[in-house]
């Protein structure tokens, strides 16, 4: 019998970062860097990988993903834990996704156990699942952009999110820029960093009211000065994703450029989510000839940055485009 194999793109953000979790608007895009799984039904999930030493071995009822040896099974088991599926797989796992450089490697290679599990749902329940798996799994209380643009990616286009409705609008992008990610540092969301983020959004919604809907005035009465600062970004960047998908429509990439760096410099000034090194990649990369605009992108805290240029502009970094999203290939023999 021919086996299963199913692949899973990263993601790259172009902007809207640190909005998901409260129900904002983002703009990513699935790109053509990929997970890929070529696997046979088993009785249990067993996985090798390419880039790992360890396999994983798991049964198909997980009670505690976070307690799975090795660390990327991890992820496989919190997909696990949430499908309690009745089959399992044994196959392996292969990537050009670059694992820790904040091009979503994980929520790439949760999607596609789940897809090689043999999850049937829509776009938007494989995005939640996934999520829910990614959340067990990392002890993070991450949003759902990830999984949903790994899911719903359309070839040749971002995608206009809006994770509290959570709606896809397709947005072309044009022939003639390059879209150019470069890393800069491992990064890893484990620890206090990014769930005190969320916290700090939760308390700012706790006074104001949603985030989605508040307007910068509002924000910025906030009285606690680090809950004021994340939610006058997370405002500001709702705004900046409508703004980037009008400019794009419009053609004006030298306003989607400055919009990008404007976003950069609230996730450094706002939201204390860059690094030094971040910050020195943007400001190299911002100055060069025909780069529109640039901006870390991700959780933060180190990964990558992405820019908008002119085509070929930038040689050193990844030329990524816009793919569609994880599925299931007809299997070679």
């Amino acid at each position: 019998m021919s086996p299963t194999v199913v692949r899973a793109p990263g993601r790259v953000n172009l902007i809207g970062d640190h909005t998901d979790y409260t129900g904002g608007l983002v703009f990513p895009m699935a790109v053509d860097r990929w997970t890929e799984i070529r696997c046979a039904p088993h009785d249990r999930v067993e996985l090798t990988s390419a880039d790992e030493a360890e396999p994983v071995s798991l049964p198909l009822r997980v009670d505690d993903p976070t307690a799975v040896s090795p660390a990327w099974g991890r992820y496989v088991a919190g997909v696990v834990s949430e499908m309690a599926p009745t089959q399992g797989i044994r196959g392996r796992v292969s990537t050009t996704i670059p694992i820790g450089g904040g091009m979503s490697s994980s929520h790439a290679l949760e999607v596609a156990v789940a897809l090689a599990l043999g999850f049937e749902g829509s776009v938007v329940e494989l995005a939640q699942l996934t999520q829910r798996a990614e959340n067990r799994a990392s002890g993070v209380p991450t949003g759902i952009m990830d999984q949903f643009a790994i899911a719903g990616g359309v070839a040749g286009h971002a995608l206009l999110m809006d994770c509290g409705a959570l709606t896809i609008t397709p947005v072309p992008v044009p022939d003639d820029v390059d879209v150019v990610v470069q890393f800069v540092a491992h990064r890893t969301l484990v620890g206090s960093a990014y769930a005190d983020r969320v916290r700090e959004c939760a308390t700012a919604e706790a006074e104001i009211g949603p985030l989605r809907t508040a307007d910068p005035a509002t924000a910025a009465s906030i009285a606690d000065l680090v809950v004021r600062r994340r939610a006058m970004h997370v405002v500001a960047e709702n705004r900046r994703v409508l703004d980037f998908a009008d400019a794009l429509r419009a053609h004006d990439l030298a306003g989607a450029g400055q919009l990008m760096l404007a976003s950069h410099a609230s996730l450094r000034d706002l939201y204390e989510t860059s690094t030094t090194q971040m910050d020195a990649a943007v400001d190299h990369v911002a100055s060069l000839p025909g780069v529109y605009g640039v901006r870390m992108t991700g959780g933060g805290f180190g990964g990558c940055i992405v820019a908008l240029t002119e085509p070929g502009a930038l040689t050193d970094g990844w030329r990524v485009t816009a793919v569609e999203g994880a599925r299931v290939l007809d299997a070679a023999p």
